[in-house]
């Protein structure tokens, strides 16, 4: 490419939007061109080059990279048209398309294109995430035992939760795993790689929303090793920021603990002790969970200038929405399940 710079253009100006935008602009490498959005008062509220149409943003500002940050039912049809285009970078938004069958056609069509196609799913991009990940990869803690992630970000209760932020929420058939467990099994297999059985329980809580809200899903690996995600969404933890964390972490192991708390620290403790080591301190994090939208931003500028693959491509995360569909599978018919990963 000429430019020292990535020429950005976001698609979608809407709640989420603002932290993508924001991720881009303290990037130096990168540089947003336009924004897209049905409502065009909405993308000109943005300041930059506003459009309320694919044809006229691209024809206009020739973006190299589409940042497509809409609700999965409008995703197949701008991805389509980036493709038509001859767009060769595109991420796009968890979830991921409006189905299965979607997200996999969506995908070969990319391939077939010979796009780099890559979700933005950024949890596993948290720097707390990134700290366990050193400190497991490192070895330190021996053999694995189990981890325990629980949610509580407390925003579930009564007849107005979610209308302020993302008032869809409520009327997503298919909720807490969809929208919100999805970034814990993504972080589950960044951790751990993937595993081989699927158990879960979900349930509704709050009579106002139409999908799940609660739940826990017990991933199994056939050294032993467990993870567990105890989700809540109409309870709390101990945190200054709900959204931060949005709850509480534990790894144990044949040589200690590690904790994350809710202020985004990380600390360990050694096996049969009382003290802990603080691994990451508590920070004020710009931008969104950890700042971790700039830090995904930030890696797939770096890949695509220096050539490689960047992590969560669309093919890799096909693995996720596979694993997301056994949890499923197994609450409804109440049986822990086999999982392998589609070929």
């Amino acid at each position: 490419m000429a430019e020292t710079f990535l020429r950005i253009a976001v698609i979608g100006a809407g709640y989420f939007s603002q932290f993508h935008r924001d991720a881009w602009e303290r990037i130096d490498k990168a540089q947003i061109v336009g924004v897209m959005d049905k409502a065009l008062s909405v993308a000109e509220a943005t300041n930059y080059p506003a459009f309320d149409n694919m044809d006229d943003l691209l024809s206009t500002v020739a973006p190299e990279v589409l940042d497509i940050v809409l609700p999965p039912d409008a995703q197949a049809r701008v991805i389509t048209q980036a493709l038509d285009a001859g767009i060769k970078t595109i991420i796009c938004q968890k979830p991921f398309c409006a189905s299965t069958e979607q997200a996999e056609a969506i995908t070969a069509a990319s391939e077939a294109a010979g796009a780099c196609l890559i979700i933005h799913d950024n949890f596993r991009f948290q720097p707390w995430y990134r700290a366990m990940k050193e400190v497991i990869t490192a070895g330190t803690l021996g053999r694995l035992y189990q981890m325990r992630f629980q949610l509580r970000p407390g925003d579930g209760q009564g007849p107005d939760a979610y209308l302020a932020r993302q008032p869809y929420f409520q009327t997503m058939p298919r909720f807490l795993v969809h929208e919100t467990a999805v970034h814990w099994l993504d972080v589950f297999c960044y951790l751990f790689g993937l595993p081989d059985s699927v158990y879960a329980d979900l349930r509704q809580l709050n009579p106002a929303i139409t999908g799940e809200d609660a739940g826990h899903i017990l991933l199994g690996y056939d050294n032993g090793f467990r993870a567990l995600f105890d989700g809540n969404r109409l309870a709390d933890h101990r945190a200054d920021n709900h959204r931060l964390t949005m709850g509480e972490a534990w790894v144990e192991a044949e040589n200690g603990t590690l904790r994350l708390t809710g202020f985004g620290e990380v600390w360990m403790r050694g096996h049969l002790r009382a003290e802990e080591t603080l691994i990451l301190p508590a920070k004020d994090w710009p931008g969104f969970g950890g700042d971790c939208v700039k830090t995904l931003c930030h890696h797939v500028c770096e890949s695509l200038l220096a050539g490689t693959t960047p992590e969560n491509i669309a093919r890799d995360y096909l693995t996720i929405l596979s694993l997301e569909k056994a949890v499923y599978e197994s609450a409804e018919t109440g049986q822990k399940l086999c999982f392998t990963a589609p070929s």
